[in-house]
């Protein structure tokens, strides 16, 4: 990867710059594939602004669909971002693993998210008309599912990034799964 270096505050763009020092002080570091992001001057403030935008999909389902998705494209470095995030939202080690395998038996809705989100990042897009039936039938709303969309992209676009470029994990790395 020698042509992938992680971008630092000094190396980035003004723009960039302000970035990173709202994403220190928010988080108190700035992650590497954050970071990745800066080589571009304005793939972060795109990307941020996304995964910052308001969405009826928050807290546990979007980490749902963020480990569902992250599961999918096999990016170690977004499932050890987000089991942490995951944790962090009350999900339990054992709940994020059966997540991971598209399930949520513990809660019928998030059941249904995580069944349907799996289904649609398998079949890129082509969602089993019975897991949309599913979902609906969970409680879920038609502009649920245009939100969910959406997350299942940002989270594609942080994969993708992490999968072409395969910068070091700056998270405890992601259990793996039972066999």
């Amino acid at each position: 990867m020698s042509a992938f270096t992680i971008p630092t505050h000094a190396t980035v763009s003004p723009a960039n710059q302000v970035l990173f020092a709202n994403l220190k002080n928010g988080l108190g570091m700035v992650p590497n594939l954050y970071a990745t992001f800066a080589h571009s001057d304005t793939a972060l403030g795109n990307y941020l602004s996304l995964q910052n935008a308001k969405s009826s999909i928050n807290g546990k389902a979007r980490e749902v669909v963020n480990l569902v998705v992250s599961q999918v494209n096999r990016c170690e470095y977004c499932l050890a971002a987000h089991t942490v995030v995951g944790g962090m939202v009350g999900f339990t080690p054992d709940q994020m693993i059966e997540i991971r395998q598209g399930r949520a038996t513990f809660d019928a809705k998030l059941d249904a998210l995580a069944r349907l989100v799996r289904n649609i990042a398998t079949e890129r897009g082509h969602a089993d008309a019975t897991l949309v039936d599913a979902f609906f039938a969970a409680g879920w709303t038609a502009g649920n599912l245009v939100d969910a969309i959406v997350v299942i992209g940002d989270k594609i676009v942080s994969n993708y990034l992490h999968g072409a470029t395969n910068v070091p994990i700056d998270f405890p790395p992601a259990p793996a799964l039972p066999d």
